[in-house]
């Protein structure tokens, strides 16, 4: 007698493998697999700009990114004691202007470098509400705590989304034609819009995003960490304490399906050789000067030497 079901997920045609570079964009959930990526020691890039949620602001990110269209004083503004951008998370702000701009700007640098040079793109979306700031009319990616009474909060159309996406999607193909997506929807639950309001949120973001391309052709796939999370781990005990984010357990079985079907398989053997070396590293002796644990300090130096004369990009 079968008791759960689960999610059939479609093996990728272009895997990726320790020669790829990746660049992770979008939700908290993005974080989750980009630190997945760097335990393994692939080659990630994560959020250069921070969480970003809706898929207006992720557009606007990339528009900025290929066009290296720098931050000026006027895209900075100043409250409660700290420079933010209405673009970028608040872990970018500071409480200079100056510096808050070359951050931004060398992230713009970085980011169109890393971009152009990437196998793959991951891109997150956590939610179709935004705000949307009443002096400017701009959706914003972040409030920064600004009074609520600033903006409107709205409900993105599916419509709105699917050409958002389109956008996005055109923008990063004339930097790099030959990118790999993958696109999947946060499990993380928005429930601060509400309950229904977040069911509803999340069903733009399917509706729009099977709506704008085939995820039959090889350069486009779907990853369906949504699902698993909301059918496949249909219980609270998946949960962190806040009951809205996956929890480590959650995090590593949605992992080890993302692995099945998104690594090479000729990684995975390179995959075991880190993770040994991780858990050695974090190995703590009860006599560190002991000649035992000598032999197993230089013989973990070893097998990191052995693994980086392989793979130079690897440092532990």
């Amino acid at each position: 007698m079968q008791f759960r079901t689960q999610i059939p997920i479609s093996k990728s045609n272009s895997p990726i493998d320790y020669n790829s570079k990746i660049l992770s964009v979008g939700s908290c959930f993005a974080e989750n697999i980009a630190e997945k990526f760097d335990y393994f020691k692939f080659q990630n890039e994560t959020n250069p700009f921070g969480i970003i949620f809706n898929p207006v602001s992720i557009e606007k990110i990339f528009r900025r990114v290929c066009a290296l269209d720098f931050y000026q004083e006027k895209d900075v503004f100043f409250h409660n004691e700290r420079w933010h951008s209405y673009e970028a998370h608040s872990d970018l702000s500071n409480s200079d202007r100056q510096e808050l701009l070359e951050t931004l700007n060398k992230a713009i640098t970085e980011t169109h470098k890393q971009l152009k040079e990437a196998s793959h793109i991951i891109i997150t979306y956590g939610t179709s509400w935004i705000y949307r700031n009443l002096e400017t009319e701009e959706i914003v990616a972040n409030c920064h705590k600004v009074p609520q009474k600033q903006f409107s909060k709205e409900l993105l159309s599916a419509e709105v989304i699917q050409q958002s996406i389109q956008n996005t999607i055109d923008l990063i193909q004339t930097l790099n034609p030959n990118i790999n997506f993958i696109f999947t929807i946060s499990p993380v639950r928005h429930i601060k819009d509400g309950f229904i309001e977040n069911q509803l949120g999340k069903s733009h973001l399917f509706t729009a995003l099977h709506k704008t391309f085939d995820f039959r052709l090889s350069t486009f796939n779907y990853f369906p960490s949504y699902e698993i999370m909301m059918d496949e781990l249909r219980d609270y005990r998946f949960y962190n304490e806040d009951m809205l984010h996956p929890n480590q357990i959650a995090i590593d079985y949605i992992w080890k399906l993302f692995s099945e079907n998104y690594i090479a398989e000729n990684s995975i053997l390179t995959m075991n050789e880190v993770d040994e070396i991780q858990k050695s590293l974090r190995h703590r002796s009860f006599n560190p000067e002991s000649e035992q644990h000598q032999k197993f300090l230089a013989k973990l130096q070893q097998k990191i030497n052995m693994l980086g004369e392989k793979l130079p990009h690897i440092k532990f």
